[in-house]
């Protein structure tokens, strides 16, 4: 007697449904019980490169969302004038670069009598103007810190809003990887039977084989796109570092002019005091107080790298580097002087614990080169957001800036190959790095105060200069004028 037939697998059977060709009894079930002893053979498609892409995208899988940092805050400043109040920020972009162009004009104005009262000659009333204007200076110079400030906290709010749409984008992505990694389990245990009685049309198992294939390849684009989303992630919460540093920077020289504002107030108003405003007193106060040229020529110069010069020997290094730039020696001194360094640690890291790993093999390059052990040169330390140190000597290059105009310095100073903690190679350094930055700068501002403020910013801050034009710009420019008064006394031999 023929046996009447019967399922092999439970999933062949099921409550009729209707399907594009029709009426089907064939379905899967979420179980399947094999009910002869054959064993089904199973063909997973394309089944490697599942398996390539399921491990890339479990390494994504463990990766963090990155904290969102803490926005800063600043206290508000007392000598503030800012009318920018925009809600739009591109409009309020506009408004307070407006405001900051004016007030620089107005601050190089003052900067402008100043100079003129000083080449007319010392006299009380000529003193008392000055000090006047600097006070004036002064005030302008806390408000433009101010709209700093403020922009750079915007700046801050805007990257804090990046990260958080980042965070949420790389979420998502996670989640998709998640579910597309589900289905293409659930596909991988379909058998090529199962898959072709489940679409007996052959364009419909075509169909079927490239959904597969199209969600494998959303996989590999998913990954891919959280891996990008990872690094601008990492580059957001650098720049929110950033602009946090420049920012607490900004508020602590708000703090310096403020303090410099009282301290010319109270000059201006002892001198009154002692000479009762005769020119005749001011005068003999003026000579006891005049430094010597024999005083300035043996006053300890302290290099921004660490090392100490007397400041003739200094001076005849920044001529040297004038000379072959057209950078004047004040303004590369200024740049040198460790006062004008903010504080930072210039020389007492090890370059394996500070140096960024692009700089490194360049620094063992430089190193061999002059025959010096690296181990005991010692670099710039990292900052406290965690930013790469690995600055070399009183110029404070990095390897990869060194190594840019080593071959220009050699050319200058005769030293082949030229060494990063050599004085005379460091003036020079710093001359041609300065000439390079002066250009663009030129090209922005008439006045050359401003050019100089300018160069200094790009000097210490490179693209975030703007940010650093009231702090230690101002500083420098400051530094190298009072530098050109101990030079004009020492190279025109007075009181010597």
């Amino acid at each position: 007697m023929k046996r009447p037939l019967r399922p092999r697998v439970l999933g062949d059977i099921s409550v009729k449904k209707a399907t594009a060709q029709g009426w089907s009894s064939f379905g899967p079930l979420a179980a399947r019980v094999n009910l002869v002893e054959e064993r089904i053979i199973r063909i997973p498609l394309t089944k490697s490169l599942r398996v390539g892409i399921i491990v890339s995208a479990a390494i994504f899988l463990v990766f963090g969302s990155a904290a969102a940092p803490t926005l800063f805050t600043r206290a508000s400043g007392d000598a503030t004038t800012v009318t920018a109040s925009s809600t739009d920020p591109v409009v309020e972009r506009t408004q307070l670069e407006t405001q900051l162009a004016q007030l620089e004009t107005q601050i190089d104005q003052y900067q402008g009598q100043i100079s003129s009262y000083q080449t007319q000659g010392k006299t009380l009333n000529g003193q008392i103007a000055i000090l006047n204007d600097k006070i004036a200076s002064l005030n302008l110079q806390i408000q433009a810190t101010t709209l700093t400030v403020r922009q750079l906290n915007n700046e801050i709010n805007d990257t804090q809003s990046q990260i958080t749409t980042t965070q949420a984008d790389i979420t998502n992505k996670k989640a998709a990887i998640g579910s597309l990694m589900k289905n293409l389990y659930q596909d991988d245990h379909v058998t090529l039977i199962q898959a072709f009685l489940q679409n007996p049309q052959l364009s419909d198992f075509w169909d079927e084989t490239q959904a597969i294939t199209l969600l494998q390849d959303n996989l590999r684009l998913t990954v891919q796109q959280i891996a990008s989303l990872q690094t601008q992630l990492q580059n957001q919460e650098q720049q929110f570092q950033a602009s946090e540093s420049d920012a607490a920077s900004a508020a602590a020289y708000q703090a310096a002019q403020a303090q410099e504002v009282v301290s010319t107030k109270t000059e201006k108003t002892q001198l009154l005091q002692e000479t009762k405003g005769q020119e005749s007193k001011y005068q003999a106060l003026l000579v006891q107080t005049q430094a010597s040229a024999a005083q300035i020529r043996n006053r300890i110069f302290q290099l921004l790298g660490g090392g100490q010069l007397s400041f003739e020997d200094a001076y005849q290094y920044a001529q040297l580097a004038s000379n072959a730039t057209g950078i004047d020696p004040a303004f590369i001194l200024a740049i040198l002087d460790r006062e004008s360094a903010l504080g930072q640690n210039v020389g007492q890291c090890n370059y394996q614990a500070a140096m960024s790993p692009s700089n490194q093999p360049l620094f063992l390059a430089i190193t061999q080169s002059l025959n010096l052990d690296p181990s005991e040169m010692m670099v710039s330390c990292p900052n406290a957001d965690g930013v790469y140190g690995g600055a070399m000597g009183p110029a404070q290059f990095e390897p990869s800036t060194w190594d840019l105009y080593s071959t220009a310095v050699a050319g200058i100073t005769k030293d082949n190959p030229p060494s990063p903690w050599n004085d005379s190679d460091a003036f020079v350094a710093t001359g041609l790095y300065l000439k390079d930055g002066m250009t663009g700068c030129q090209a922005a501002y008439s006045a050359v105060v401003s050019q100089e403020r300018c160069t200094a910013a790009k000097y210490y801050a490179g693209g975030r200069w703007k940010s650093y034009l009231w702090t230690y710009g101002e500083a420098v420019v400051e530094r190298a004028q009072s530098f050109a008064a101990d030079i004009s006394t020492i190279t025109n031999g007075s009181n010597s």
